[in-house]
């Protein structure tokens, strides 16, 4: 059992007299940078002259700079652009401005993990995973609660990389839900499993099957659009708060007994050993590798499917039907793709 950390374990003070760079102001960049300065860290944000997030971050009371200069202000940077685009950031504005002593941190695995980063011998190198996306960590955290994170050290070169790493999340108001001792490995490849294979992958594959069949069937659009994604959200709030049990306990039970056989019939022995073989593509690399060389090809692929995506039926039927239902607060931390996290 991983232990868990609450309040009264972290101790604040480790982070005095230290500046935090916050590098990116995205997705989790914004909300690390604001949780941060509202609980007494001095926090600088790093960001490319022609960022659009620079405006944004001047407006909220944070000082802004370069990537090389708020690295070179600060003690701790915590390296928050895109996976993709974190090594050449890395290599031209982290590295030749990090002293030894210092801290570099950062919310996901994935370059430490695969290779793509390599920290000199001489600074800690920790993660803070917040398990919400950024909007929520700021709303939580401005309500008085907070996020579950994961906290893993991956070099400690101090002897107090975990205790650091923990005045941050305590910082960044993770404590008040919990934290959670990992490695950089389990983090990355269990956040790329539940990604592919449940939360993001499987969850919208099985929504845009379930609409098809009954499209093609001579459903309603409309209704099929009700039954396969717009009731999602029910189940899914029931899970949230109580598990699986407190799911199957409040539906009726003629869904659960359907669930029951439903779910046995379409996840069988087929997709549980493809499961297991894309988590076997993501723990040797290949898929990490896949993903870096459509990055560096310019996408292609990846641009066609987000394409196809959007112009898919179920998002037109969808988009007329929202249209009717105000109470949806659609921009509570929503965005479309130009609001993915921002570039440093």
């Amino acid at each position: 059992m991983s232990k868990i950390y609450y309040q009264q374990h972290a101790d604040p003070t480790r982070l005095e007299g230290r500046r935090v760079a916050v590098i990116g102001f995205g997705s989790q960049g914004h909300a690390h940078a604001r949780n941060l300065h509202d609980s007494g860290v001095d926090v600088i944000v790093g960001l490319r002259a022609d960022s659009r997030s620079r405006d944004e971050a001047k407006s909220s009371g944070l000082p802004v700079a370069s990537p090389a200069e708020a690295t070179r202000a600060a003690q701790i940077v915590m390296l928050l652009a895109p996976d993709t685009e974190q090594p050449k950031l890395y290599a031209e504005s982290v590295a030749p401005n990090l002293e030894p002593g210092d801290t570099l941190m950062f919310a996901h695995g994935f370059n430490i993990r695969f290779g793509q980063i390599a920290p000199p011998p001489a600074v800690d190198v920790s993660m803070v995973a917040p398990k919400a996306p950024g909007h929520r960590v700021r709303e939580l955290y401005v309500a008085g609660a907070g996020t579950p994170a994961l906290l893993a050290v991956a070099q400690d070169a101090s002897g107090n990389a975990h205790a650091t790493a923990l005045a941050y999340a305590h910082a960044l108001g993770c404590t008040r839900a919990g934290v959670l001792d990992t490695s950089f490995a389990e983090e990355t490849e269990t956040d790329l499993f539940g990604e592919q294979a449940v939360l993001c992958g499987g969850v919208s594959a099985l929504v845009r099957a379930g609409f098809e069949t009954l499209v093609d069937a001579g459903y309603q659009p409309e209704v099929a659009y009700f039954e396969c994604l717009h009731e999602l959200k029910l189940i899914v709030d029931l899970m949230y708060r109580g598990g699986l049990g407190a799911m199957w306990h409040s539906v009726s039970d003629t869904a659960e007994h359907g669930g029951y056989q439903g779910g046995e019939r379409l996840v069988g022995p087929a997709v549980r050993t493809e499961m297991k073989h894309m988590l076997a593509d993501i723990r040797s690399g290949r898929y990490a590798d896949q993903w870096i060389e459509e990055s560096a090809t310019g996408r292609p692929h990846f641009k066609a499917r987000r394409e196809a995506e959007r112009t898919h039926a179920i998002e037109a039927v969808g988009d007329s039907l929202r249209t009717m239902m105000g109470f949806l607060n659609e921009s509570a931390g929503l965005a479309g793709p130009k609001g993915k996290e921002a570039a440093a």
